[in-house]
């Protein structure tokens, strides 16, 4: 592990990481366990990643843990989960300021639980100050919910006069997102082998590299997070430009160092 690890180039980490956290349900059942076992076990990931993320000064790392279409599973289910949730953050808001971790939260919390809305908002300002890693939990999420919802706030801003609909860019929509406060994600993974993006952050994604592996959330170790990034780092991000140009402004780049 410790070689993968120093075959990261520092100087071209991914600023922000966004991670599906899929497979907790499955990688349970392979062990003859209910689905909650693999939630609980789920958790240790979290913290070895969050950890991971710290170590190598990545500044934001998303989670996505919760999705509005998440709310339709089983009741005991989810209650579990709520309840995993609180009890979670309870026990890890020491750790994050010992750490120097902020947590954040995007999505609808008014669909929570109020025991669980109470935790996060204690937490959030518990941390407030911290200035280390952006621990971004996407909780009650979906894109297109947050979609919808940055163009209502945009209509009714039109509607009262702070917004001039003919000055509307992409930046006055990126404002009106969860994640206005946060740069987009450069890399996405997905564990537990599918190859969907599952409605996570549709429009922040747009430029990220996106990173997919067979391995279940529960078994995700840094030597994971270490092999992601190491395949982030050796691909090529053009963004609509070639090679060639890609190429040319390197160079420039190094020119204007060594002088």
């Amino acid at each position: 592990m410790e070689s993968l690890k120093e075959s990261i180039n520092s100087q071209k980490l991914p600023s922000h990481i966004a991670i599906i956290m899929d497979g907790n349900g499955r990688w349970a059942k392979e062990k003859g366990q209910d689905r909650l076992y693999g939630h609980f076990h789920g958790v240790e990931s979290v913290r070895t990643i969050v950890e991971g993320c710290a170590e190598l000064g990545i500044g934001y790392l998303t989670l996505y843990a919760f999705s509005t279409e998440n709310w339709d599973r089983p009741e005991q289910e989810v209650t579990g989960l709520m309840e995993l949730l609180v009890e979670t953050i309870r026990k890890e808001v020491d750790t994050l300021n010992k750490n120097n971790i902020r947590l954040h939260v995007i999505g609808n919390m008014e669909m929570l639980p109020a025991y669980a809305q109470n935790e996060l908002n204690e937490a959030l300002s518990l941390t407030a100050k911290n200035t280390g890693l952006n621990l971004v939990m996407a909780l009650s999420y979906s894109s297109r919910w947050e979609m919808v919802n940055a163009v209502k706030n945009i209509a009714i801003d039109v509607k009262n006069g702070k917004v001039d609909p003919q000055s509307i860019t992409q930046e006055t929509l990126q404002q009106y997102l969860c994640t206005s406060n946060f740069p987009d994600p450069e890399l996405m993974i997905r564990t537990s082998g599918e190859y969907r993006i599952s409605n996570f952050l549709l429009y922040q994604l747009a430029y990220a590299e996106l990173y997919f592996t067979p391995v279940r959330w529960p078994d995700f170790s840094k030597e994971n997070l270490y092999e992601a990034i190491i395949d982030f780092q050796n691909r090529e991000r053009r963004f609509g430009k070639t090679s060639a140009q890609i190429e040319q402004e390197n160079g420039d780049a190094d020119q204007l160092v060594s002088r």
